[in-house]
């Protein structure tokens, strides 16, 4: 007695398991039969439109830095005694090997470079111990830029880049290149600093401790086809494309071959020409609330507990879609020598 009863619980238990079991498939089935495509019917699809034009993109690094002369003295008495004569004054412009003062001693201090007397720190007939700063001679039409490069990008100067120069104080901005690297570190800790320095030429007014911008170029697309880097999507490999409308006003994939990329907008080497207009999908609308009432009206309460799906979207084919313009203007928008970095 006891053995069949206990065959009817394991029967109607298995029956159970069966009918759980089962279930999933079932209600899997009917989304992908019927619920699906209704919601795909009733998406709707936004896109956002771009327009690839012609102009120049660019990308650099920028570093802070200071001007510093190339070439300054301060010059000191070797021994004790009085400071007997003073041949030139302060802001004189003076040549190498002319003289500058002479001390009781005999000593004649002379200029090694030619430069300006920028400060004399003692008078005739003073007296002064060895040692002590006379006058110091600076060399201001001679100057260069001295910035720290680290160890994340010293791999990417060498010398006789071009660059350019931003002085802040001046809004001054010329043309140079770097002249030289020093390549033991000027600083340590988690980071190692280089000092890298660059030519100052034609910088009227620029002196010795101004705070300047370096900026080197690395690459440069010039009169290239220019896109706004939101209308590009990518495959599973990672590869560009853009929509564009066929003759049948359907959207179609056009893989783009990239190039210069300064963030906001990317050269297009290949796939598009300049006035061609692109699509990107901006948002694609499909009611969550949609998908629990289909369920609900197929299955009843057993879709009652059953989790919505937040921000789901089903796109709603090539073809229907509402259109949102992002139109870029470049004067025209096939003019050459606009720089959207710059915007």
């Amino acid at each position: 007695m006891n053995g069949g009863k206990t065959k009817k619980k394991w029967r109607r238990r298995l029956k159970k398991l069966i009918a759980l079991a089962v279930l999933p498939a079932i209600l899997a089935g009917a989304f992908y039969l019927f619920a699906l495509p209704a919601l795909k019917a009733s998406a709707t699809t936004t896109y956002d439109s771009y327009t690839a034009v012609v102009g120049t993109i660019s990308n650099s690094m920028d570093f802070t830095g200071t001007i510093a002369a190339k070439n300054s003295e301060t010059l000191t008495a070797s021994s004790a005694g009085t400071v007997r004569k003073i041949y030139v004054s302060e802001e004189q412009k003076v040549k190498e090997g002319d003289r500058l003062m002479r001390l009781s001693s005999g000593e004649t201090l002379k200029a090694s470079f030619d430069g300006t007397v920028n400060q004399i720190s003692v008078a005739e007939e003073d007296e002064v111990v060895a040692g002590a700063s006379l006058i110091q001679i600076v060399d201001f039409s001679n100057l260069r830029v001295s910035m720290r490069v680290d160890e994340y990008d010293i791999s990417k100067v060498s010398v006789g880049l071009a660059c350019s120069v931003t002085v802040t104080a001046l809004d001054l901005t010329f043309d140079s290149k770097l002249a030289h690297i020093n390549r033991m570190p000027s600083s340590s800790g988690s980071t190692a600093y280089y000092t890298v320095t660059a030519e100052v030429d034609g910088a009227d007014g620029a002196l010795p401790g101004m705070q300047v911008t370096v900026t080197i170029p690395e690459e440069e697309a010039i009169d290239a086809v220019i896109l706004n880097k939101d209308a590009l999507s990518f495959d599973m490999r990672n590869s560009a494309y853009v929509l564009k409308r066929n003759d049948a006003g359907e959207m179609e994939q056009v893989y783009v071959e990239t190039g210069v990329d300064n963030d906001n907008f990317i050269e297009i080497k290949s796939g598009l020409s300049a006035g061609d207009a692109v699509y990107a999908v901006a948002k694609s609308d499909a009611s969550s609330s949609g998908l629990s009432g289909l369920l609900s009206g197929l299955f009843g309460d057993r879709t009652e507990g059953m989790p919505t799906i937040p921000g789901q979207s089903f796109n709603s084919g090539a073809g229907g879609g509402e259109f949102r313009q992002r139109m870029e203007s470049f004067g025209g928008g096939t003019g050459g020598g606009m720089m959207p970095g710059g915007m």
